[in-house]
């Protein structure tokens, strides 16, 4: 069968796809930029069953190259971690045109991950979310919903803010909507829904509320996970905290944004809890417990085998959307830091530890100083050092990586280029590239600054001194 899958790069897409195909299905990807789709992940064969589309959801112009031959689709967009005001009109309209794609097309089934949204007072994220639903409703193809309560798995949302909560505070002083039930469910189970229902004619016009086992509120989900850490935590919930403060709370404690911290937060006084089974009829399969559900989060972890992260996906903003017009760094106008260092060490090595930069490990030298970099870019409103990374050892272009995106992540000719993402008057680029010619083995290390305006300049002046501290040692401690 031929299925048309949006949101094939971000957390849920890059989980399910890999299913389709294992499945013997011929999967079109519609996404927004080709070069963040995960070729070079994937075998000649796999590829062979895969069709990538560059399209805009919010543009009808550019669908001119999607197919009409479908059987099924995939509605997997959302913008729960956009800072733009109007997101629920942005939403709808998204929907509207996929509505009207999907007209012009043979397809017998659109499938859409939502939220459960079973209260009356909703949040205005989740209230999106259904009005979503209302949209899609409006197809020619039957709809089927999946409602999901909180996701738990290696690089969700859910499972990494609750990781920094239990794991960097010992005791926490929390806001009251701790006390808030809700039943999450592990990815294993929702990828299994997503598929389990394809093309089921008894789930077509159906909704579906998807959930683990137990009903939990947050604060015994952070203590089950300290539980399986083996740590010992206090949580004192407190009734002063508002939304905002909350926000920023989430903001300074987790890798979170604030534009998803509010969104969550907001989100968070509503119970999450399914209504009915009525799924476990058409696809019957083993549901996690939440403990299980965190135990295979923590065995992808050790693995090293993180498929995908909330972090790294991008937001529906101009700036974002195109990040990847940045790989070339510009020449002129710009202020450089450029580090020469040979080496005697297998060059593999030297690549190795360049691929491993950031999150726990570090930045190879003056890491306090990093640290406190990131705490300056978080109080200005910036992502700070928190996010880490989706891999140990692996990185590829879109991936973030503490406050820097990934843009260029060639590692057979030892190239890596990142772009900050702090909060900067101006921009920045750091790059490394690893060169062997007639025997001399090389490493490249740039950093490159263009300043906007005076206060460019002179930000970049006043870095200049842990620059000059920082720079060279970085340099000869990833050769060494």
């Amino acid at each position: 069968m031929k299925i048309l899958l949006t949101g094939a790069t971000g957390y849920i897409g890059r989980r399910l796809l890999p299913v389709l195909v294992g499945a013997g299905h011929h999967v079109i990807c519609l996404v927004r930029d080709q070069r963040r789709f995960d070729w070079e992940d994937f075998s000649e064969d796999f590829l062979k069953q895969v069709t990538v589309i560059e399209v805009d959801l919010s543009d009808p112009s550019t669908f001119a190259s999607v197919p009409t031959d479908i059987d099924a689709a995939y509605y997997l967009v959302h913008s729960m971690s956009s800072s733009n005001p109007n997101f629920t009109e942005m939403e709808a309209t998204s929907a509207a045109n996929f509505v009207s794609l999907i007209n012009t097309t043979t397809a017998k089934q659109i499938i859409y991950l939502s939220g459960i949204v079973n209260d009356a007072d909703l949040s205005d994220h989740l209230l999106s979310r259904k009005n979503v639903e209302e949209v899609l409703k409006q197809a020619n193809a039957p709809l089927t919903v999946l409602r999901a309560a909180i996701i738990i798995g290696s690089g969700s949302a859910s499972f990494e803010i609750i990781r920094d909560l239990v794991e960097k505070l010992p005791v926490m002083v929390a806001p009251k909507w701790l006390k808030t039930r809700c039943q999450p469910i592990g990815i294993r189970n929702v990828i299994e829904y997503l598929q389990g229902i394809l093309l089921k004619p008894e789930s077509y016009h159906q909704i579906f509320d998807i959930g683990g086992t137990e009903i939990l509120t947050y604060k015994q989900m952070l203590y089950g996970f300290a539980r399986m850490r083996g740590l010992k935590r206090l949580i004192i919930t407190i009734p002063v905290l508002t939304p905002k403060l909350s926000s920023l709370w989430l903001v300074f404690v987790t890798s979170t944004t604030y534009s998803l911290a509010r969104s969550l937060v907001n989100s968070m006084r509503n119970e999450v809890i399914c209504n009915d089974t009525r799924i476990q009829q058409i696809v019957p399969t083993k549901i996690l417990s939440y403990e299980e559900s965190l135990q295979l989060a923590f065995d992808k972890i050790s693995q090293k085998s993180v498929i995908s992260s909330w972090k790294d996906a991008i937001s529906l903003s101009s700036m974002d959307k195109n990040f990847l017009n940045n790989v070339q760094v510009p020449e002129h106008g710009v202020f450089t830091d450029k580090r020469q260092i040979e080496f005697k060490r297998k060059k593999e090595e030297v690549i190795e530890n360049i691929w491993s930069i950031g999150g726990a490990r570090g930045w190879y030298f003056g890491d306090w100083m990093w640290r406190i970099r990131g705490v300056m870019d978080k109080m200005v409103g910036g992502v700070g050092l928190r996010r880490g990374r989706r891999s140990e050892t692996d990185l590829k272009a879109g991936d973030a990586l503490d406050f820097w995106r990934v843009l260029v992540a060639d590692k057979q000719n030892g190239r890596l280029l990142l772009y900050a993402e702090m909060k900067l008057p101006g921009e920045a680029w750091l790059e490394f590239r690893v060169k062997e010619n007639e025997g001399k083995k090389v490493l490249f290390q740039t950093a490159t600054y263009r300043p906007l305006g005076l206060w460019g300049r002179l930000y970049w002046y006043s870095v200049l001194p842990f620059h000059g501290l920082i720079f060279p040692q970085m340099a000869k401690n990833i050769t060494k």
